[in-house]
């Protein structure tokens, strides 16, 4: 009899388990008094930590009275992953105390907790911890240890832990290489895998393909990651759908979005993360029809966008300016219940305010069961464009009321806000309460806000003396924010000295002289204005050509 429930215990554990059958197997072992086992608790607090029940997880942690390293670890991996990192660690320090030796999973839990948390100092003391254990040779604890370290920034130290491993396998040099790429160190990840080739026992995998294209962080390195999917092809992985990912997410952050799209084609079944490279990877170019072209093509494929995606797409469709695909979008997130992201209704507010309906993106907000700082900020942006001021400033006292922290973003929305609405006086405040009282360091995007809020008041030598005033040089952004100032009017003189400036940074950038060349048209200069068309036509200065969607249809 307890051979056949052990039977059926298992062939049951091999699926799914909703936590309705969960508490079903539970009361099963339970009846047949199996409970003083851990095997069986170990599978059951596995079951509750999948289903996020954690209170019956630890109340059936509490009443086992055997407890294996396997069941310690299965309630400590069950806190981990809830993010209760204190109660993980305070059940580490329990098993020791009941002087039940960790093993390597039970570190290796442990070590991506610290790292999820960013708990430097608890990582060390782990590694102290996996030192003590003799464990500071094995693969698995040294390539956790390794991963934990690289996420902190801290690529010495993971480097110092792979060097102290005489003969590290694939997954520690796999580690290794991508730790490097994920601190920004792709050339020194590029160095580890040419040792490990030069070793010469052992064989590159997809994962370290994917570590060494991951590792590749702009357009500059175009042409050591072309070389690196030549050696994909040369190994045989350009069919392996994660290497393919990457390429199509390498290719995508460098602009080659051709070259992406190639890599796509041809791959037999593509998955969502590389659906997902691609459709960013279009919005990103600036093709933003593409991108949605992709998403429904995703969808008549049968693949269902995770939030990532959504809120990739709801960004392309508020590029457009284009509010019907929006709405679709917002229907799907409804029916499979994606308005609990935060991360996909603050696109939503964003898209709706930038499609014109700003009550729409209001009402959005409104329904969401949990606020941060980026849907706040999403808010205040888009009433900010409507000229609604007074309804984004009571937004900002809703975010110091409730003890959250804005950031560049939140200001930067406000300033926007002020300039909109030309309320001088307020937006000097708040720039000043940015530095003054948030201490927020002011970026090129404040001072863009700051010289246009004086400029278009009329304050253009106040705008000026404030430009003079700023570290050199001089961001051309915010110089070209005070030459349409000036344009606007038609200080003449100013915007001289001013496109001077422009001149000096961007001498091919055609659009500051038609700037110039109208400025001087608004003083009848008709002489000065063909001059400037005249350079410009034969400098070969560029300019981008206005575009309207109208003309499409």
């Amino acid at each position: 009899m307890l051979i056949k429930f052990q039977s059926l215990f298992l062939q049951l554990s091999k699926t799914h388990q909703t936590l309705s059958r969960t508490k079903q197997l539970h009361a099963l072992v339970t009846k047949t008094h199996l409970l003083q086992d851990p095997f069986y608790a170990t599978k059951l607090v596995r079951f509750y930590a999948l289903n996020n029940d954690l209170s019956s997880a630890r109340n059936l942690f509490d009443k086992t009275p055997q407890r294996s390293v396997f069941l310690w670890n299965s309630i400590i991996r069950a806190y981990a992953q809830a993010h209760k990192f204190d109660d993980a660690f305070l059940l580490y320090t329990k098993m020791i105390g009941f002087d039940v030796i960790p093993d390597k999973y039970t570190y290796a839990c442990l070590i991506r907790a610290c790292c999820e948390d960013f708990y430097v100092d608890g990582l060390r003391i782990v590694h102290g911890g996996v030192i003590v254990s003799g464990l500071g040779l094995d693969s698995v604890t040294c390539s956790a240890l390794v991963t934990g370290y690289s996420k902190m920034g801290l690529v010495g130290e993971a480097s110092k832990v792979f060097c102290g491993v005489f003969e590290p396998d694939l997954v520690l040099w796999n580690a290794m290489i991508s730790g490097c790429g994920y601190c920004g160190f792709g050339d020194k990840g590029l160095l580890f895998f040419n040792e490990m080739r030069d070793n010469g026992n052992k064989r590159p995998d997809g994962y370290t393909f994917v570590a060494l294209i991951s590792g590749l962080a702009n357009s500059s390195s175009l042409e050591l990651g072309q070389g690196i999917h030549g050696l994909c092809l040369k190994s045989g992985f350009d069919c392996n759908d994660h290497v393919g990912s990457s390429l199509v997410s390498m290719y995508s952050r460098f602009s080659c979005i051709n070259l992406a799209y190639s890599v796509f084609r041809s791959l037999c079944q593509p998955d969502l993360v590389t659906w997902s490279a691609l459709i960013t990877g279009f919005s990103q170019a600036g093709d933003h029809e593409k991108a949605l072209l992709f998403y429904k093509n995703l969808n008549l494929a049968g693949k269902k966008p995770d939030s990532v995606l959504i809120a990739s797409v709801l960004v392309a469709t508020a590029q457009l300016a284009n509010v019907g695909p929006g709405a679709q979008i917002h229907g799907y997130i409804v029916r499979y219940g994606f308005e609990s992201h935060v991360m996909v209704s603050s696109a939503l507010i964003d898209m709706y305010s930038k499609c014109g309906f700003v009550g729409l993106g209001l009402r959005v907000f409104e329904n969401m069961p949990n606020r941060n700082i980026v849907s706040y900020n999403s808010i205040i942006s888009g009433l900010g464009l409507h000229g609604l001021a007074s309804q984004a400033f009571d937004m900002f006292t809703e975010i110091v009321e409730k003890g959250l922290k804005p950031d560049e973003s939140t200001f930067s929305a406000l300033l926007c806000a002020c300039c909109h609405a030309g309320l001088v006086k307020d937006g000097r405040e708040i720039f000043r309460r940015m530095k003054d009282e948030f201490w927020i360091q002011a970026r090129t995007e404040h001072y863009v806000h700051i010289v246009k809020l004086l400029g278009m008041a009329g304050e253009l030598d106040e705008a000026y003396n404030f430009i003079l005033s700023l570290k050199q040089p001089v961001d051309s952004g915010i110089w070209g924010a005070l030459l349409s100032c000036c344009d606007a009017h038609g200080d003449s003189e100013l915007a001289e000295i001013v496109a001077q400036q422009l001149f000096d940074g961007e001498p091919k950038k055609g659009a500051y002289r038609v700037m110039l060349s109208n400025v001087y048209a608004g003083d009848g200069r008709w002489v000065d204005v063909e001059k400037m068309r005249d350079y410009i036509t034969t400098a070969g200065a560029e300019k981008m050509p206005g575009l309207s969607r109208i003309g499409s249809y």
